[in-house]
């Protein structure tokens, strides 16, 4: 008797219910996930199987080329079964992504299959050395998220020539450059708050040469082309952790309510006049939050997919993505915070999830992109002036 593997999904319907089917067990594994404090190989194996990991890559290759809107769903729906599954895949599908920023052939020849993963810091922290045919890079980085299952690792490093900064226009040149996995050494400096199941260790590259073909930037388009070839494509669907988180824990809550009122008698929770007020409003909440963000990305996408650029999105269109992002990020952890509250000391006792979705909301709000300075960017953008952080808008200049 002979078995056959199933084949991965490769349908924007089909990952979406894969991701969804999964959440459950996703859930059940949480506790363990977070205690591990990175992803066990076996979870990895079950979200690679959905197809998260390959909606980046473009038909062309064979991929599903999900829209921004589709991935953001998928995330969304890996999140609300555990918030670290959700940022590892959120991170690890970016290699599809990546490929639009490589020369075809070496894009191929580094993703030989579809469903392989990229981890890695974009910000110029390392060195890279400029030599014959590439680079030697030499650098620590940060928050690796999905690193200890990574296939190729991105770091962004300064250029230099000769020990000298290599200088493009008075400013020092950077780059980004894709090193494999088993040349990369993985600090396991990950003990935090919460999103320990990311697995966001610190990682070093120790005088690695890397061929010039495995090097990008964000500025060169080498292949394909469309909506999804664009600088700020990796940064779309970060708000699908955040909702999922944020969804988990309105239904969860909701059904302890349910539960506690089943047995009648005079004081239900669910008659419960506080209980009826907070739900209603983080509720509320949610849900203008999570149209916000789709809402957003679907008009990007109408201007991006009929042929525009960035430049054809009105100011206030290109501010309400880094706006509806941060807001997501920053809301979920305001939902997750008041229905703690909510719950009283029902709350605190381990294993309760709302202890875990707290702590992880906490620090998923660290990131750069629920972080002042996009306010900053974006307000700024919205007035005429500089933005001091131009990626947060897709703005190249």
């Amino acid at each position: 008797m002979t078995t056959t593997t199933p084949a991965v999904p490769n349908t924007a319907a089909e990952i979406l219910a894969a991701a969804k089917a999964l959440a459950p067990t996703l859930r059940a594994r949480g506790p363990e996930i977070e205690e591990n404090r990175r992803l066990p190989a076996d979870v990895v194996e079950l979200i690679r199987a959905t197809g998260a990991f390959r909606m980046g890559f473009s038909r062309a290759w064979g991929g599903p080329e999900l829209s921004s809107v589709e991935q953001t769903e998928v995330v969304e729906a890996l999140a609300y079964g555990d918030s670290g599954a959700g940022w590892a895949a959120m991170i690890g599908m970016d290699s599809g992504l990546y490929a639009s920023f490589l020369d075809e052939r070496v894009a191929k020849e580094m993703f030989p299959h579809l469903d392989m993963t990229t981890a890695g810091l974009l910000f110029p922290t390392g060195k890279a050395e400029k030599t014959e045919g590439g680079y030697r890079l030499t650098g620590r980085w940060q928050f690796g998220s999905g690193i200890t299952h990574a296939d190729w690792v991105i770091s962004g490093a300064f250029i230099y020539q000769d020990g000298e900064p290599f200088l493009v226009d008075g400013s020092h040149d950077s780059i980004l450059l894709m090193v494999p996995r088993e040349e990369v050494e993985i600090i396991d400096t990950w003990h935090t708050t919460g999103l320990a199941g990311s697995g966001s260790c610190d990682y070093a590259i120790h005088d690695v040469y890397v061929p010039e073909g495995h090097t990008l930037t964000f500025g060169e388009v080498r292949n394909g082309g469309g909506p999804l070839a664009q600088p700020e494509v990796h940064m779309r669907n970060m708000p699908g952790v955040p909702l999922g988180v944020a969804r988990a824990a309105l239904d969860w809550v909701r059904d302890q309510v349910v539960t506690k009122s089943a047995g009648g008698g005079a004081n239900r929770w669910a008659d419960n006049w506080r209980m009826q007020v907070a739900l209603a409003e983080c509720e509320a909440d949610f849900n203008a939050t999570r149209s916000a963000v789709y809402g957003a990305m679907e008009r990007q996408w109408e201007v991006l997919s009929a042929g525009g650029t960035m430049d054809d999105l009105t100011p206030d269109e290109r501010a309400a993505l880094p706006l509806s992002r941060a807001h997501a990020f920053r809301t979920a952890r305001s939902i997750v915070m008041r229905l703690y509250d909510l719950m009283q000391t029902g709350a605190i006792y381990k294993p309760n999830p709302l202890d875990r979705w707290l702590r992880d909301t906490m620090v998923m709000c660290q990131h750069v992109v629920a972080q002042d300075k996009i306010l900053q960017s974006a307000g700024a953008h919205l007035l005429g002036a500089r933005p001091s952080f131009p990626l947060s808008l897709g703005i190249t200049s």
